[in-house]
């Protein structure tokens, strides 16, 4: 409701926009200073030279050090049949993640918009820190479309652990985090590829458990006391979990691809695997998590926030333990155990890892990629202990499996620390408890006369 102290609904700006001091206002309020409404900082001096910087820079090694690939099939892999993966998985990156936290009610812009933003700074960065090799003994940093997608797989990596920061930060945090959780998963994967040797496909199909535990460090970190009670914007409707719920089905659509996209062209028979098996198990989780929710429903209804997300969690899950499934059965069986954990994890643990350790995980990363992550790391350790006849090779493996994890983890904490206390400058200026999870503080709405 606009209020009539001497501004026109149809003028430019309310008084204090237009530069009005106090005293201007006591004249015409009876000699007392009205409340100023409570404006978000401007990021003006800080998002917009960050942006321009970081893009300057990217340009300037793109012309320097990196060239597209001459030999498309250099890597036995022709165009045609990459192209249609590669779209795959972009659509997932930009329109499943970004419509996929859309589900606050007034922080539905933010959610598309950043994402989108930080993911084409992120893949940008990417594309730069896994050409460094390459660099070093080539002189050049060589593009193509399998390039691409792993660079925007790494990128998945931070727009996980976005999602448990999510309208408590400010697109400067954004880009920052997207740029330094880059940098330590691609550091991470170079790690387990030279001291562990695993393969390049199992090291990046960490990026939940990674993802994960880096954004709940991070919202540990950047703790708001605000926070222990709920959000006067942390709301959801019907409009806004409908498209939330379009950005699940994008991602349940494309997850086959997802998860079969880096494995080897010359052999069909795995790639095949990987669609089948991806398939079967989001198929499984899609009914367990329909089920549990009616299940953990006081009036047994489903809950359309809890359901999305847990539906997700096969195909996380079986992602992880890709190279060890074998039977459909296998993966259904995963895709099952997946969704009863997450579901279980999105009714039981959100709260209380708020109140237990001052976690406000907004998007519930915990259960939706946390969890089902650790699920298919146990999942593969056990398929690949089962299926070794020496006992001297089953307990090798179980030690680099688990190492495997550790130093994962180890890496994700660290990185997440180190951001996390980077960010906690007031040099970023974050938005106040009030101004959280609402676009207004960083969109211009013309048709909006004052702030609420």
């Amino acid at each position: 409701m606009l209020v009539h102290l001497g501004w026109h609904p149809l003028s430019r700006a309310p008084p204090f926009e237009q530069g009005a001091t106090c005293s201007g206002w006591k004249r015409s309020v009876q000699g007392s200073c009205p409340m100023a409404p409570q404006y978000a900082p401007s990021l003006r001096s800080r998002l917009a030279p960050l942006l321009l910087f970081l893009q300057i820079g990217f340009v300037v090694i793109f012309a320097f050090c990196i060239e597209i690939e001459s030999n498309i099939k250099a890597d036995g892999t022709t165009f045609s049949s990459f192209y249609p993966e590669f779209l795959d998985v972009n659509a997932m990156v930009i329109l499943g993640f970004g419509f996929l936290c859309t589900f606050l009610v007034r922080y539905g812009y933010s959610a598309t918009g950043f994402n989108l933003l930080v993911a084409v700074m992120a893949i940008q960065w990417a594309i730069i820190l896994r050409g460094m090799e390459s660099w070093y003994y080539r002189g050049k940093i060589r593009v193509d479309l399998r390039s691409l997608v792993v660079a925007e797989m790494c990128t998945a990596s931070a727009l996980i652990s976005i999602g448990a920061v999510l309208g408590k930060t400010n697109p400067v945090h954004l880009v920052l985090i997207g740029l330094l959780e880059v940098s330590g998963f691609v550091l991470n994967e170079w790690l387990l590829q030279v001291l562990l040797k695993v393969p390049t496909e199992n090291s990046i199909m960490l990026l939940h458990v990674f993802g994960a535990f880096f954004g709940l460090t991070l919202t540990w970190i950047l703790f708001r006391e605000g926070s222990l009670q709920p959000f006067e914007k942390e709301k959801f409707d019907r409009q806004t979990g409908l498209f939330s719920m379009l950005g699940s089905l994008f991602l349940w659509m494309f997850w086959p691809s997802f998860n079969s996209v880096l494995v080897d062209n010359d052999f069909p028979w795995r790639k095949l695997g990987a669609v089948c098996s991806t398939y079967l198990a989001l198929a499984v989780s899609a009914v367990t998590a329909s089920a549990m929710s009616m299940l953990s429903s006081p009036r047994g209804k489903l809950n359309p926030i809890r359901m999305q997300s847990c539906i997700l969690a096969g195909g996380v899950a079986v992602g992880v333990s890709m190279s060890a499934v074998r039977q459909p059965w296998e993966a259904m069986t995963i895709g099952f155990t997946a969704a009863v954990v997450s579901t279980a994890g999105s009714q039981c643990l959100k709260r209380h890892m708020l109140l237990a350790f001052e976690c406000h995980d907004t998007c519930a990363v915990l259960s939706t990629h946390g969890l089902p992550g650790l699920l298919g790391w146990l999942a593969h350790l056990l398929l690949q202990i089962k299926a070794c006849d020496d006992h001297t090779t089953a307990i090798r493996f179980a030690v680099f499996h688990i190492c495997t994890l550790l130093l994962t983890i180890a890496v994700s904490l660290s990185m997440a620390v180190l951001t996390g206390f980077l960010l906690k400058w007031n040099l970023w200026r974050p938005p106040q408890d009030k101004k959280c999870f609402d676009d207004q503080a960083f969109w211009e709405f013309p048709h909006l006369a004052v702030n609420k």
